[in-house]
């Protein structure tokens, strides 16, 4: 009895000192004019192995002995879920936004160039040895690659353009859109790489298990068009409560599910989120997706916390500088040049054009998600992972400032 009470003494006092770093992350943060997404993952990312190198042996038989790590990680999985139900429902808001030339020619240009700088970057990593590019099939691994490069944080986006009072300038409607549409395709390519590496290889495996995922997100579509029916709505409206409890449910149900059958939990957790309506702060559907979003948000640093020890406990022989610096220029490059170049062929002027590659430059916990998906499958190895992230925290941490400088009135017009 004392051991199981100090074990979950040991568990609450993990997570409560996660939360708390996530909090002093976001309010550091936000005193350098940063978003405080930025400081919750810095810090997350941070906190475990700065623990495990100023403890030792202690402070790692404390976190990691007894399946602590495990249930952090599923606290961690389980709030993920959660906030992933948000995201997906507001990708299909975001998709929304009208001027489709725009919208269109803007998303290729970002979605094609960062692509390509995917390729070439799995093409440097392809020359670099075992220890960079591991043994996973060269097929999922090119698609992560093109992933990686490619994907915007929707999420961390719109918390910028909120913070910066610009949420609904067209520049702003425009990028959200954008970044729905380019990771709608990314998180399909995801789902197909992690597919072929976890299955036993073969074509019939791949396509079994895509025949699976394919199935169980059209149930999920024709239980969303339940929810539509008016008097679904009304009794929703009228037990929202109850409605957020069996979301949330339905949320972890299809995660626990998804890892049954083998499939990562993250494409069902994003479908749940499109199944949901979108009818507006004052419906119904709106404001529980909300609700479910902010209960994983609270957790999420959980998520953080455990990545970072995941990094640690790879024990990566050293920086892997080179792949930083390589997937830093890929990255900004691509995204950038290519967002600029979709944007003008749209129709966007010079200044507007600037203002989103700047923008879908973001990357946050959209990247971080997918990286933890890629290795958790073994796609990637721990320098590799490694260099991904540290790319993924630049990036992110450039938008802000970059926005702000770009976006910022003349002296003249401010007095005015």
């Amino acid at each position: 009895m004392l051991d199981s009470l100090r074990w979950l003494g040991l568990l609450l006092g993990a997570l409560v000192v996660t939360l708390a770093v996530a909090k002093l992350g976001a309010l550091l943060a936000r005193a350098v004019r940063q978003p405080g997404v930025v400081g919750e993952i810095v810090l997350g990312l941070l906190t475990g192995p700065f623990l495990l190198w100023v403890g030792g042996d202690g402070v790692r038989a404390a976190l990691l002995g007894e399946g602590r790590l495990d249930v952090l990680n599923t606290v961690a999985h389980a709030g993920l879920v959660l906030f992933l139900v948000g995201v997906g429902h507001e990708l299909k808001v975001g998709t929304g936004i009208p001027r489709a030339r725009a919208l269109v020619l803007t998303s290729t240009g970002a979605l094609l160039l960062p692509a390509v700088a995917g390729l070439l970057m799995a093409l440097w990593v392809g020359g670099q040895g075992a220890d960079l590019r591991g043994t996973a099939p060269t097929s999922s691994f090119v698609l992560v690659m093109l992933v990686a490069l490619t994907v915007t944080a929707v999420p961390v986006l719109a918390r910028i353009l909120d913070e910066s009072g610009r949420i609904h300038t067209p520049a702003a409607r425009l990028s959200l859109g954008a970044a729905s549409l380019i990771d709608l395709v990314a998180w399909a390519v995801l789902a197909v790489a992690i597919t072929g590496a976890t299955g036993s290889g073969d074509l019939l495996s791949v396509l079994g298990r895509l025949g699976v995922l394919v199935g169980v997100v059209l149930v999920i579509t024709s239980v969303g068009r339940l929810l539509r029916i008016e008097r679904v709505r009304a009794a929703a409206g009228a037990h929202r409560r109850v409605s957020i409890v069996l979301i949330g449910l339905a949320a972890l149900g299809v995660a626990v599910l998804a890892k049954a059958l083998g499939i990562n939990e993250i494409i069902l957790a994003l479908a749940v989120g499109l199944a949901l309506p979108v009818d507006g702060e004052r419906g119904t559907w709106t404001p529980v997706a909300t609700t479910v979003a902010r209960a994983g948000r609270e957790l999420v640093p959980v998520f953080f916390f455990v990545t970072g020890i995941g990094v640690f406990a790879a024990q990566v022989g050293s920086m892997p500088w080179a792949a930083i610096g390589v997937a830093l220029v890929l990255a900004v490059a691509g995204k950038v040049g290519g967002s600029y170049l979709g944007a003008r062929a749209g129709g966007s002027t010079p200044k507007e054009s600037l203002e989103l590659a700047i923008l879908l430059n973001t990357r946050g916990l959209t990247e971080l998600v997918v990286l933890q998906a890629a290795f958790a499958a073994g796609i990637i190895t721990p320098a590799l992972y490694l260099a991904l992230i540290v790319m993924t925290l630049v990036t992110t941490a450039m938008t802000g400032p970059l926005h702000k400088r770009l976006t910022r009135e003349p002296a003249e017009m401010r007095s005015a």
